[in-house]
């Protein structure tokens, strides 16, 4: 037999043994195919994150405290500044797991600085670029003394909002103390849009502790003590330290 006939006899049974899948079935495989092929993915994605290297650095950060342990909030604090990864002056945040959800309440922390308004008192320099026509700030200070000499431009700040006033402290004989208390941060402590968790910045790290910890406990007073079950602290970047609440 040639080889070209026993090639040709190979062919015809391997036709043979093909049994054709009805379309049902066809489709409950490509079905099962996409199936399978998502677990796996998902598996792969698991396995891959469980077997996360981290850097030396956190590593030796995770060994200075005990990740079992509640810590005061002096405490907490000052393992999160030593914890802190970033060259930069990060950021401490507050994670609360509380028992509401939504908005919680305002609050005006003592010891965080509005980064956002450029508050100015009053003086001759100020007076000069208001009468240019310039308006560089955001609130303005003035004392009943030289409150008299912004009536002409009543005009340019009053439409803005701008002209001070006793009502919100921007008209004062204290120009320096209502500059520190207008200078907190005021904002409204919300939690995420289907849990009752509330992620807050409190400070940076360059505070003081003693700053932190005010900034802290007013936190705990608008959230209110019994409604948190659960206090962390951490640096922008860094581990977080659980922390004990108290009234």
């Amino acid at each position: 037999m040639s080889k070209t006939t026993q090639e040709n006899k190979a062919k015809k049974a391997k036709k043979e043994l093909v049994v054709e899948v009805p379309a049902e079935n066809a489709e409950q495989k490509a079905v099962d195919t996409e199936v399978t092929t998502s677990v796996e993915e998902t598996t792969e994605s698991v396995t891959k994150k469980a077997s996360r290297v981290r850097g030396k650095r956190y590593v030796a950060a995770r060994k200075k405290y005990d990740i079992n342990k509640l810590y005061s909030l002096s405490e907490a604090v000052e393992l999160v500044k030593s914890t802190s990864l970033s060259k930069f002056d990060g950021k401490i945040e507050a994670h609360i797991l509380g028992l509401d959800t939504g908005n919680i309440g305002e609050i005006i922390f003592p010891h965080l600085e509005l980064a956002t308004k450029k508050i100015v008192i009053l003086n001759d320099a100020i007076l000069a670029e208001i009468k240019d026509g310039k308006v560089n700030f955001d609130i303005l200070i003035a004392t009943t003394v030289t409150m008299t000499k912004l009536l002409p431009f009543a005009k340019l700040l009053g439409p803005r909002g701008l002209m001070p006033n006793p009502k919100n402290g921007t008209l004062t004989d204290k120009p320096e103390e209502a500059l520190k208390k207008l200078s907190v941060a005021k904002t409204m402590i919300k939690t995420e849009k289907k849990a009752p968790v509330i992620h807050q910045v409190v400070g940076k790290v360059s505070q003081s502790t003693k700053e932190i910890v005010a900034n802290v406990n007013e936190l705990i007073k608008v959230v209110k003590f019994v409604k948190i079950k659960k206090l962390v602290l951490c640096a922008t970047m860094g581990p977080g330290i659980k922390c004990v609440v108290e009234k």
